[in-house]
């Protein structure tokens, strides 16, 4: 049997998709069938093996939709080897503190969901346009420069790596 793998996504300014398209198009790489698409459009996950889940952390939350896509679907998700990403840090990629702060809030609110065992987790750096923000978070932003620290070989080799962890599992 094929593994056929979901990879979907939560974003308010389209970054996160631009990163589950990347991963999309590495798993396809490698021989799987892949169907990416946002978390809104998913109402079900029968006919596919394995999911990858993606969304941004918002002022230290991660996307709502990403989070009920985890309380709607629990049942499916228990049944198939799943795979998270998030997208934190949007400045400074070498800044120690808001890596570890986003990993945290990203535990934080996994651990809301105790069932939930990923097969792989993984933090990559964000993209963050002031011009594209609503208030109030563009009045919140400040000053704040544009930035796009998201790593693109650092995305790709995770989804590599991620072949074996689900087709291992499926």
């Amino acid at each position: 049997m094929s593994t056929i793998v979901l990879v979907v996504y939560a974003t308010r300014y389209g970054s996160t998709r631009e990163v589950a398209k990347a991963i999309g198009a590495e798993l396809r790489g490698n021989g799987l069938e892949v169907d990416v698409r946002p978390v809104r459009e998913v109402r079900s996950l029968t006919g596919y093996s394995a999911v990858v889940l993606g969304a941004a952390l918002y002022m230290f939350r991660w996307h709502r939709d990403a989070r009920r896509f985890l309380s709607r679907h629990r049942k499916a998700l228990l049944e198939r080897p799943v795979a998270i990403f998030a997208l934190g840090p949007t400045h400074d990629p070498h800044d120690e503190k808001e890596w570890q702060d986003s990993n945290a809030q990203l535990d934080k609110t996994l651990a809301k969901f105790p069932w939930f065992k990923p097969v792989a987790r993984e933090m990559f750096g964000g993209k963050f346009d002031p011009n594209s923000l609503r208030f109030p978070l563009k009045w919140f932003a400040g000053a704040e420069p544009a930035s796009d620290i998201r790593d693109w070989k650092a995305i790709r080799v995770w989804a590599n790596k991620l072949v074996e962890k689900l087709e291992k599992s499926s």
